[in-house]
């Protein structure tokens, strides 16, 4: 059997449909992870521990291993381990993005010089250290203006600003997140850097999508309902298909096209996110790996096909071009934290699962859990997933759903 090495983050929410679809698949699977695993003695061919901090390192322990069980394709679950997944690939010779692509799309100064370059549309951008003088830096920006750090994603730290004063108050704010111990050590050097973007109105949606000897096909355009307009920009609802004109969904899926060969993506999944408007359509981020949490369950394929069997035969060179989305609606609203605190109590879960067009209602935060929502937090309370005949019923089923949910925060 191909043996598919999976990079998987302790903090992951994709283990279990990863390792499900190889599974199905009848695909072996070596489980990589930060933090050694108490069942590793018992299944060394099946567990491994790798340094996801040093891709040079994860990539040197991983020929180690592969001298004793030879792997066939690597797949990075979620951001963090993009990069890694290039450098073991490389290593190993397999078919994957090169270190610079992941890399570029790790670092959000790369992707907007390349893509700059590249003329593919993008927002106007400053670069500036934490270190600076605040001021001096708002003083050269124009607003409104949206503040970010360079390497953070769910939108973590994201902040718009209208003036100089909500400029400084955003960037002291930024700094006090890419402090924290966790976060300044995931972020190494780039964690003292930060991006502020002309802020571009008009509506977002995501893509997903796959790219294969560098061209890019896309599996799904999700419209989100909810307006991003700040001043924090935490994500809600996901629904496919776009409601959007024809017309301006091609421009969507030619612009992600022209993104991810300007940035050099040759192999892989893509997740993309876009603004349009009257002016076209903005790349505001292509990241090389598939939806993040529990999203991808709002995405089903021929045959019931879920996105990581998709991506896990696509590792593993098949080709699977001609595998299409399915054709009813379908969509996932990601539950907001409403307030910082501490999570007590979750009622109404039954009702809002027994409602019309509601898949499944999933709680992943956990009773006694300390709740932080954006631009502190990078997680959700949970998740619901919809589908049904139209876009407009998932939507209002979503809503429905969530209406009916309690969640007690002290």
């Amino acid at each position: 059997m191909p043996r598919v090495l999976l990079l998987l983050p302790t903090t992951t929410y994709r283990t279990r449909a990863f390792v499900e679809a190889a599974l199905k698949l009848d695909v072996d699977v070596v489980a990589a992870s930060e933090r050694p695993s108490t069942l590793a003695a018992n299944n060394p061919q099946g567990l491994v521990t790798l340094n996801f901090n040093d891709p040079e390192r994860a990539a040197q322990q991983t020929v180690e291993f592969a001298t004793r069980f030879p792997i066939d394709a690597v797949i990075p679950v979620d951001e963090d381990t993009a990069v890694v997944a290039a450098s073991i690939a490389q290593a190993l010779k397999l078919s994957h993005n090169s270190v610079e692509a992941a890399t570029t799309a790790k670092n959000k100064l790369l992707m907007r010089q390349v893509l700059s370059r590249a003329r593919v549309q993008v927002p106007r951008f400053w670069h500036f250290s934490l270190d600076e003088a605040s001021r001096e830096v708002a003083a050269r920006v124009t607003y409104p203006c949206v503040v970010k750090p360079v390497f953070l994603s769910t939108s973590r730290g994201v902040m718009r600003a209208d003036d100089e004063k909500e400029f400084t108050a955003a960037a002291r704010r930024l700094e006090q997140i890419v402090s924290s111990p966790k976060v300044a050590r995931r972020g190494g050097e780039l964690a003292r850097e930060a991006l502020a973007e002309e802020f571009i109105p008009g509506v977002e949606v995501a893509v997903e999508g796959l790219v294969t000897d560098g061209e890019f096909k896309m599996l799904a355009i999700f419209d989100k309902p909810d307006p991003l307009n700040g001043p924090f920009f935490e994500e809600t609802i996901y629904v496919t298909p776009s409601r959007l004109a024809r017309s301006a969904q091609q421009e969507i899926v030619d612009t992600t096209s022209a993104a991810t060969r300007a940035m050099g993506l040759t192999k892989g999944p893509v997740h993309a996110e876009l603004r349009v408007n009257e002016r076209g359509s903005w790349v505001i981020e292509v990241a090389a790996r598939s939806v993040g949490g529990l999203c991808s369950r709002a995405l089903s394929f021929d045959g019931g096909i879920s996105l990581e069997e998709l991506i896990i035969r696509h590792s593993l060179v098949e080709d699977v071009s001609s595998i299409k989305r399915e054709a009813r609606a379908s969509g996932v609203m990601m539950i907001p934290i409403p307030r910082a605190g501490i999570l007590k109590e979750v009622t109404g879960i039954e009702r809002a699962k027994a409602m019309a067009d509601i898949e499944d209602v999933v709680i992943t935060a956990h009773l006694t859990q300390e709740l932080l929502p954006p631009p502190e937090g990078a997680s959700y309370l949970g998740f619901i997933f919809s589908r049904a005949e139209a876009p407009e019923c998932v939507e209002a089923a979503l809503r429905a759903a969530h209406a009916r949910l309690e969640f007690g925060i002290e």
